[in-house]
């Protein structure tokens, strides 16, 4: 089982690294004005997305399902941190589903939204990442 939490672990910095970078690259893209840049960004949004956060995702799914069985839920369904971590972890995804969108809106020359925009949206997993190892590390419910 340590080697099955070492692998998650594993994946999920990878997944974080990805989301950190892929809506930074989003500031710069919003802020660029030439097709070079427009290019470049459109290429490293795609090869980010697709090589690295996408199979991270995958991953991290599959290990936390994983644990989650190996854990023994069906017989502890009333930890509410467990329930906690969850609902942030489908937070996570639900935003993983924006970037896609927000990618897809960058390929299509369709983006509507701006840098300042993109800075915000940039947060919202750093708060979702604390959130969610205060809740497995302390398990304060």
């Amino acid at each position: 089982m340590l080697w099955l939490v070492a692998c998650h672990v594993i994946v999920v910095i990878t997944l974080f690294a990805a989301v950190f970078y892929l809506p930074r690259l989003f500031v710069y893209h919003a802020q660029c004005k030439d097709t070079i840049s427009n290019q470049r960004f459109k290429l490293m949004e795609r090869r980010l997305f697709n090589g690295i956060l996408l199979p991270s995702a995958i991953l991290v799914g599959i290990t936390g399902l994983w644990l989650l069985y190996g854990f023994g839920w069906a017989e502890k369904p009333h930890i509410l941190w467990l329930h906690i971590k969850l609902y942030l972890v489908i937070g996570l995804y639900i935003y993983l589903g924006f970037c896609w969108k927000y990618m897809l809106d960058f390929r299509k020359d369709r983006n509507t939204h701006s840098h300042r925009f993109y800075r915000w949206f940039n947060e919202i997993p750093s708060v979702l990442l604390i959130l969610i190892i205060l809740l497995v590390v302390v398990k304060p419910f």
